[in-house]
Parts: C-alpha cells; structure tokens; sequence
C-alpha cells in the first residue's frame, strides 16, 4: 500500500500574522475604528498603469478561430472551437456607461461600488439606487450561491460543482448555468455569485464540492460553459474566490505563498477562461497571497486579471475581505462589508466593496464619504473612480440589466416571511429534469464485482445508514445547511440554497422496488451495527450509505470548522460496511461525499461487490442508485490509499492531485478520471494533424508565434489568439465491445519536453460520446487547444521569472487519447509529419500517444 502523498493531503495552517504589512504599504495607523473612518492620510501608492478599454479589438469577420461580435446573451454553441469575441458588446456596454456617468458627482460615482450594509437590503450585497428615484441606476442586487438562489422560496437546489464537473459532459455543466440563470433572473437577482472556480488542492478543502475538482483544465471548462450559460440568461455571473483560497482555517489570516508559473498554469487558468466568456464579474478573497490581502493585491487583480487577461468587468469583495479605502486605488470596485485590520494598506485594484460596511451593521465603511475625501484630497486620482463606476454600469448594460423587461427583486433574504417584500415566485420550471440527469450523469461506479449493479429486480434488499433516509425535520432543519441528518444534497456555508423538496434513497428506492415486487427493509441507526447485520442476512443485496460533509469555516459541525478533520466516513460508517459485508455477500457501498473518502478499512472485502460515488448532488440526491442509469462519467479528483499533512505554502507548485501521484510513481486507489462502465469499450486508429490558421491582425504575434517564441511582455498576451486558437486535431475511433448500450468520455492529455519541467501527463481536452445497443464506431474529431495552461508558462514551455511570458517547445509536445482501465493497450504504428505515433501504457492508462 502507498499512503496518499504529504502533496495533496491534510491541511497544515501557516499563520500570517494579520499586521504584516505589504512591501511599500503605509505605516500610519489609525488609533481606533473611528478614527480610521474620520481621519484622511494622504498615503503615497503606486498605480499601475493600463489601459481602461476592451481588449481585444473586436473581429469584423469570422476568421483565424473567433467567434465574430458575439453577445453574452447569445453565445456559442456548446463544443464550438470558435473563441467568443464579447469586444464589441463590451465597448458598446462601455460607451453606454461613459455617456451614463459623464455629468455625475464623485459622491455618485464612488455610490456605485458601496454597498448599502449587511441586512440592509433584500439581498445579501446590495449597492444604492443612484439618481431621483433610482432614474441613473436602480442599485445592484447581489444573491449567492454557486447551485441555486439563496434564502429564496421555490427554486432549484441544483448539483454542487463536484458533481457537475464528474460528468465532464459540457452540454449538461451549460444548461445548469443556463436554468440557474434563469432562476436568479426570475428572483429579481442582478449578480450571482457563482461560480465558485478554486482548485481542489487538498482533500479535506471545506469548499471543494462548490468548485469543479482538482484539474484547472477541468475546473476550467466547466467554469466557461457554466458562465456562458448563465450570463445567456442575463444575470452577471461572478467568478470567484481571486484566488489561492483553497483551506478555510484561517482564510482571513494565513498568506498562500504560490509562485508566479503554478499561479498561472493551475490556480490562475479558471478566471482566464471566465474572462474568455466574458464573466460580468469578479470576487476577490479573504487570504494574503504572498503576503498581501487579494483584496488589495496589484500583481493580481491588475497586472494579471485585468492587464494581461484583459478583464473588462468590476471586482468585488467578499463580504468582510475589504481592509482599506486606498484598496480602491490599487483595483477594488465594489467593496461587500470590511474587515478593519488597520491602516490603508493596499497594492490592488478592486471595485466594489461589499456588504459594505466595515463590520456587519455598523454604519461605517471603507468606501462612501472616505472614497470621496481621498478623492477630493488627491490621495486617489478621480479617473480611478470613474472607471470603478464605469466596469460596474457596464456590466449592467453588457447583460441589457437596463430593459425594463427585467424583473425588481421579489424575494427578501433576510426576511423571509414578510408577505410584502416576498412574491414567493416560483421559478424552479422542470429544472428538477436537469438535476436527476445531472445526478446520473456524476454517480461514478468505483467498484462492480460479480455484476451486482445494475440490480436486476431482487428479491429483497436492505437499505442501511442514516444518509439513506430523510431528516427528522425536513431539509432545511440547519441554518445555511450547517448540519446534516439524513440524506446528504450539499455541503454548508453561503455556497448553499434551501431545498424545496429532497428526495432520499429509501423513497426513491421503494418507488422503483413497487414496480420489481421487491421487499425492502432499512435501519437508519448507524450505530446499531449488530442490528444491522442481522437484518442484512438472506437479503439479495445489501446497500450500505455513507456520507463526508465539510463547508465554510464560519459553521463548525462535529468538530470539523469548514475543513474536514479526516478523510475517513462520518457516523461510524466504515464500521457499519463491515457489519454488514461480514453477513451478506452482495453489499453495495454509496458514497454521499464533499470529496474522496479512504476507502481503505473495507474496499477489498470480498463481500464488497459494487461501490458507487454519488457525491452531493442537490435535491434529487436519492435518485439513481439502483443502477438503473448507465454509468458514463468520470472522477474530478484522484482518491488515495491514506493521509499526511500538507503545508499552506504551495511548495509543491505544478504537482496537484494525480499530477503529483504521477510525478512520484505512487498508485492510488482511483486515479483522477476514472469511473468504471457496465460495457467495455476498445480506442484505435489515432491520427494527429497540425491545424493551419489564417494569419491574425497582430503581426508581432503572429511572427513569435510561427518562430516557437513566447509572447511578448504586453496587455492582453494571455488573451493573444495564437495561444488559444486550436493547434492539432486529434481523432481516433472508439467501439463499444460490450453487451449493452452505453458511452465513453475519453481523456486527452499532454507529455511535455523534460526541459519543461512540468507533471508527467496533463489532462488537455474531454468529450463524451454515447454508444449505441452493444456496437458502434464513433470516430471523435478532438481538438488540442493551444492555451497557456497546454503549452506552459514562460520560455521553451516554462516559467521564465525575468520574462514572464508564455511559450512553446514545439517539436517535443507529445499527447495521448486515453481510455480509463487498468490493462495494457495494443495499437498501431503510423506517421504525422515524420514524427512516429507510439503506444504507451501509463500508469494502467491505455493511450494511444504520440505527436
């Protein structure tokens, strides 16, 4: 047995002391809290200098792959190799603002990026109408979460983003951005705070199911596709938390030291392609990354978000993340309730400040009349408030949030049975169609032994575990979820929405068991094993449910403040497995998890015929464990054999999750990716062929790019279209060999020169194709994409500090068409532009490799 790497295991907290002062930051402190909100310090801070305009120009014609002015609200379709090109709604949405705020005051301007207070609106952020009657701009409704609308009546509560990214089936990740859009329309919602994009760098993350996994290629694409969805609709959506907030212990204290390459190729690459759907808006976090607050952090928000990925949109902060008015100088646009720590310490550009107060209820805040008197006194330049106000108005225009179509707020979140503030609209429309497919679509089959799932209408069964059944007290018995009993949907904290309805396993179960003339039992006591041992003697099949919760760390449940404390199952749910394996011989194990579980104590019982993976999957959490639902998707995180400490300096750079397995030649239980199918499948004929392209405006890139050379240091060069344009086409045949219908989602992934120093294989491109009744050949067209996070940052495909840039080693990329199973694979010999293709078994990966 290996035991999971110190990599990508338990969490160690490095603290940071919360008066570490940035480098250059001012050192005067205010003597209390009212002083730092009546006295004005000229502070000297440099800002960087960029342009305030879209970028890049917008196409006139369809070429050199660009989309040609493209519209949020119409967006490509899914699985489209053109680029989105939002330019020109951009700087229509732009000039509409700038002609909007032309003759406004700063006392206006400075309006549009202070939220009113915490529970002084109907939503959790709101920011102030502006003009008689709100005739400039009526103000901004802000509303969580990343799987539904928060503190509302009647809606969906959708798949987490775990779930959602583990069927790697980019039509379904789109229309659940798609109908969560249009909830939070329907809600009266401006901005949903979602998606939740952070990387899944350690197991017990309290946050992970809000995201999309540990891979930033994965964790990418499931962002774009969710944004385009949502923002079709015409809510902004909001990609957050900017950036390293992978723990929860101490996120308003502890410093994420990343370097400048890791930054870009793993944690750094969701918001790229956020930007790339044109996402409305940004959040920045609670941490420190390399000793400075996110929120007030310039090399992030904008060297890199704004300059080099050419954002358009504002920034905010999360609630309480704002520490200083002067953060307003260095990149905050919208500041949702402060946190004060100190002096004006800032070296960031963000825009709003939310809730915006400094604490909850105070009256105080950072931005309103402070803004305006550091204006006024030259501390902050005017044209800095003026673009804060002009990406927040824009973005409402980009949205057509102007039309008088779009609905008033008719929820009240924080009063909810207030019968005049709450329409009770119900705006759930089919969504729960989606929510069951979704939930199939991400129950990954871990284990099938013997052919125990699917079941096929037995005799008797047992259903054993709490997680099994209903709460005592209806779904929403915990406040913002911070507690389970019963059925696991969801993880706790703001990430959350209230459940409608829940379905459990025993009520969906007994529906399709009336049908089979099945009898069935259950003991929902996890703690009564002996009972439960009994019970599962004679039984055709014996299911057992476990569950793992974690959320965000102002909840602490059992012992666990956000973070799990273990990767173990909650309730005593390993020894409930052996109880009832050590009587029946065809006990089935689900897995209701946040994250992976060590599997250890009971995975290789012999009695242990199927393990099934369901995740947390919202409101229909119960559906699909009969096995009625053919099994085509895959893991979004690796699971291991055992667990060890990690440190919060993310020393370990590049090598995440599998990565880093890889990279040490450590086997793991599951690797990233797997999921096993109740039919088989066979991959050949791999062909790769270089894609040519017309020639860009921009010659300069175009030259460096037809030399191998890395981009040139300018704005927008993570944005520059040689880096993101398709650059090989890969296909290849997949065959269904088995017995019965079903799908594959095969994998691409990328070997880099040695020289690149980069993970031995790189997950680079997904695609999912269903098989017809026993055999069909699919030919696959897949294309590599020549974004940044495939060719490496820097020179010769690697981080170059002195340069910071991007680059290519063209002729030694080498790429593999990977099929999940733990066999050696057969293929062929032929030649792509003189370069041989080879057949390679890596890590019980069958690929068929070469370029």
């Amino acid at each position: 047995m290996h035991p999971i790497p110190a990599l990508i295991s338990i969490l160690i907290l490095a603290l940071r002391s919360t008066s570490q002062e940035a480098p250059g930051a001012a050192t005067t402190t205010p003597s209390t809290e009212t002083d730092a909100v009546a006295t004005q310090t000229v502070i000297e801070v440099p800002i960087s200098q960029y342009t305030f305009s879209a970028f890049p120009v917008p196409s006139q014609v369809s070429g050199a792959g660009v989309s040609p002015l493209t519209d949020p609200r119409d967006p490509p379709p899914v699985g489209s190799s053109l680029i989105p090109d939002f330019a020109h709604a951009w700087a229509s949405a732009y000039q509409e603002a700038k002609n909007r705020i032309a003759n406004l005051t700063i006392d206006e301007k400075v309006s549009f990026g202070t939220g009113v207070g915490w529970m002084s609106g109907r939503c959790v952020g709101n920011t102030p109408p502006i003009g008689v009657n709100g005739s400039v701009f009526p103000g901004l409704c802000l509303e969580d979460s990343p799987l539904g609308v928060r503190f509302a009546d009647f809606v969906t509560a959708f798949p987490t983003g775990i779930n959602t990214a583990a069927t790697w089936n980019r039509k379904l990740i789109r229309r659940r951005g798609l109908y969560m859009g249009r909830e939070n329309v329907g809600k009266g919602v401006n901005v949903a705070l979602g998606p939740m994009m952070n990387i899944g760098r350690v197991a017990q993350g309290g946050r992970n199911w809000e995201g999309f996994g540990a891979d930033p290629f994965l964790a990418g694409e499931a962002a774009y596709e969710t944004i385009l969805g949502m923002q079709e609709a015409g809510v902004q959506a909001c990609a957050k938390h900017l950036i390293n907030n992978e723990q929860e212990h101490f996120r308003t204290q502890e410093s994420s030291d990343v370097d400048d390459r890791t930054q870009h190729e793993i944690y750094a690459h969701p918001f790229m392609r956020s930007i790339m759907a044109g996402v409305a808006s940004i959040m920045c976090s609670y941490n420190l990354i390399n000793g400075t607050y996110a929120c007030e952090n310039d090399k992030i928000m904008n060297d890199i978000i704004k300059r080099e990925f050419g954002f358009q949109g504002y920034i905010m902060s999360d609630w309480s993340a704002t520490h200083s008015t002067i953060s307003a100088a260095t990149g905050l646009d919208v500041s949702i309730l402060s946190i004060y720590l100190g002096p004006g310490v800032s070296d960031g550009f963000t825009q709003m400040t939310m809730p915006g107060d400094i604490t909850f209820q105070s009256g105080t805040t950072y931005f309103g009349a402070n803004l305006t008197a550091y204006v006024e006194n030259g501390t902050i330049p005017e044209a800095r408030v003026d673009d804060m106000a002009t990406r927040i108005l824009a973005a409402w225009y980009l949205l057509h949030q102007d039309a008088a179509s779009y609905p008033t707020t008719n929820f009240d979140a924080f009063n909810p049975a207030n019968e005049a503030t709450n329409a009770h609209v119900d705006v759930q429309a089919d969504h729960d169609a989606l929510v069951r497919e979704i939930g199939a679509a991400s129950t990954v089959l871990l284990k099938n032994t013997n052919g125990a799932l699917p079941l096929k209408k037995p005799r008797s069964i047992l259903l054993a575990g709490s997680d099994a059944g209903p709460g005592r007290i209806g779904p929403n018995q915990f406040a913002d979820q911070g507690g389970v009993d019963g059925i696991l949907a969801m993880g706790w904290g703001s990430g959350t929405a209230n459940l409608t309805y829940l379905i459990s396993p025993l009520e969906a179960i007994q529906r399709r068991a009336r049908k089979d003339r099945t009898s069935v039992s259950w003991i929902l006591d996890d703690w009564d094993t002996d009972r439960a041992g009994n019970m599962a003697i004679g039984r055709s099949a014996a299911l057992v449910f476990l569950q793992s919760d974690s959320g965000e760390e102002y909840i602490t449940f059992d012992g666990n403040e956000g973070d799990r404390q273990n990767l173990t199952a909650w309730n005593n749910g390993d020894n409930l497995v052996l109880a009832v394996a050590a009587q029946n011989n065809n006990t089935i194990v689900v897995v209701h998890s946040v994250g992976p579980l060590i599997l250890e104590p009971w995975i290789e019982h012999p009695n242990v015929t199927a393990v099934l993976w369901a995740g947390v999957s919202g409101a229909e959490a119960g559906e699909c464990h009969y096995g009625c639902v053919r099994i085509i998707r895959r893991s979004s995180f690796l699971v291991g054999e055992g667990g060890d400490i990690l440190n919060i300096t993310y020393a370990e750079g590049l090598h995440v999750d599998y990565r880093a397995f890889d990279a040490f030649n450590i086997t793991p239980r599951f690797e990233f990716g797997f999921g096993l199918s109740y039919t088989n499948f066979t991959y050949s004929n791999l062909h790769i062929a270089e894609v040519g392209h017309q020639a860009s405006t921009d010659k300069a890139l175009e030259d460096s790019w037809a030399a191998g050379n890395a981009t040139p240091i300018a704005q927008g060069s993570s944005t520059a279209l040689w880096l993101h344009r398709p650059l090989y086409n890969v296909t290849f045949e997949v065959e269904n060999t088995g017995p019965v219908w079903g799908g594959d989602i095969p994998q691409l992934y990328v070997h880099m020169p040695a020289s690149a120093s980069e993970p031995p294989s790189l997950l680079k491109g997904l695609h999912q194709r269903r098989g017809a009744l026993r055999r069909e050949e699919d030919c696959l067209d897949l294309a590599f994409t020549a974004r940044p996070e495939f060719l490496g940052r820097g020179r010769a495909g690697m981080e170059d500090t002195e340069r910071d840039d991007w680059g290519l080693r063209r002729d030694e990329l080498e790429g593999c068409a990977v099929e999940w199973g733990y066999h050696d694979g057969l293929g062929s010999m032929n030649d792509i532009d003189d370069t041989p293709t080879v057949v390679t078994r890596l890590l019980g990966r069958y690929g068929l490799c070469g370029l």
